[in-house]
């Protein structure tokens, strides 16, 4: 309500000041991520939000991923505000960590009573923040709504499903993901068709880093002349049979194309001597920008990654997708994609060499680049 001013009490003047919340106050949007490709999508999303009048954001980084390589080197170089809270809840089971996520995330809405609580993604970070906003009555917007493997043995699966459900606002990267959501009986009116914010970050930095990585230099390789591997997801890598096949297939493929491979933490623990590094190159995980440059620069990308997925294609590099399903049908409906899971029976070594130097169709499958500012617009206006 109004608040009673005294502006000039020497000649008795007083005046009622009401403040509108219409007109005056600042809305609050607090941003949740806590993984490597979330920091990816968040960043383009602050960036539009930043000269929005009348819109704060608060940004909470859970601390899904610790590691520096996986965390602080983001920030740095994609130039994200530092997190305004980090809850620091390092790892664990999905209970352990999506409870002490609970924990966190409850007092700090409590003292910044945002206007809405903004989610990425499928990790347990996204599915954390969407409940304790839902059962605080604070509204919930999810970026890369709609997403589905059909297959609810991924965690991920889960995450997605359960946020989507708890949200007010749903922007979906693809007609595919709102024929998801509707599906599901959601309604059309909390769906928003936005594009993909990842080809937002792909167009802003894919520059950068043509001009700044020198990648590819300290690791010897030539462009397109070497295949990019990515394992990290629990299907692979807690499996030692499927794990122990995609290491075979990577040391195969490295006597006729260099194989570089950025390894995961949680994949690093699980490897042991199942690879040979002499013959697949095993580095730590790089930063955004040198992750790019790889990226644009690989003759393939085999991956278990989605988000490595579509940005292969955004790079126009062929890619091989090491599991049984993919979120991302119209990859492989445009030919840019193929799943090849890891299986005995699967020639996986061959799958790949195979599918160097394919190409996909031409057709823009994630919109213009403007997903961000679409996103920050819409916020800025609702709630």
């Amino acid at each position: 309500m109004g608040e009673l001013y005294r502006l000039d009490p020497a000649e008795g003047c007083y005046f009622f000041l009401r403040i509108s919340k219409l007109f005056m106050s600042t809305k609050i949007i607090v941003s949740v991520a806590g993984a490597r490709p979330q920091f990816v999508k968040a960043a383009v999303v602050s960036r539009a939000l930043k000269p929005l009048s009348g819109v704060e954001e608060i940004f909470i980084h859970t601390g899904q991923h610790y590691d520096a390589n996986m965390s602080n080197i983001f920030f740095d170089e994609m130039e994200m505000k530092q997190p305004d809270y980090n809850l620091s809840v390092g790892s664990g089971s999905h209970a352990v960590q999506t409870a002490r996520m609970l924990e966190g995330l409850e007092p700090i809405l409590l003292k910044h009573k945002p206007a809405c609580v903004l989610i990425y993604g499928d990790t347990n970070s996204t599915l954390a923040a969407a409940l304790t906003s839902a059962k605080m009555h604070v509204p919930v917007a999810h970026v890369e709504s709609g997403l589905r493997s059909f297959n609810r043995a991924m965690p991920e699966e889960i995450n997605r499903i359960v946020a989507d459900h708890l949200s007010d606002l749903l922007f979906a990267p693809t007609a595919v993901a709102v024929k998801n959501l509707l599906h599901e009986g959601i309604e059309r009116k909390k769906i928003i068709e936005t594009g993909d914010v990842m080809l937002d970050a792909a167009l802003f930095y894919g520059e950068r880093a043509r001009e700044k990585s020198v990648v590819l230099k300290k690791l010897g390789l030539k462009s397109k002349d070497y295949v990019l591997a990515t394992i990290h997801r629990a299907e692979n890598v807690d499996d030692p049979e499927r794990l122990k096949l995609i290491c075979s297939a990577l040391s195969d493929v490295s006597k006729k194309l260099p194989v570089v491979f950025p390894v995961h933490p949680r994949t690093r623990a699980k490897l042991g001597s199942a690879i040979g590094e002499k013959d697949v190159i095993c580095i730590d995980p790089v930063g955004y920008i040198d992750m790019v440059a790889l990226e644009a620069s690989a003759a393939l990308i085999a991956t278990d990654s989605g988000g490595v997925q579509k940005e292969a294609y955004f790079h126009k590099v062929p890619c091989v997708t090491l599991r049984t399903e993919t979120e991302w049908l119209e990859l492989l409906d445009a030919g840019w994609n193929i799943l090849a899971p890891p299986t005995p029976d699967q020639k996986l070594a061959e799958t790949i060499l195979s599918r160097v130097g394919t190409r996909g169709s031409d057709e823009l499958l994630y919109g213009d680049g403007a997903a961000s500012e679409k996103i920050a617009t819409t916020l800025a206006n609702t709630f």
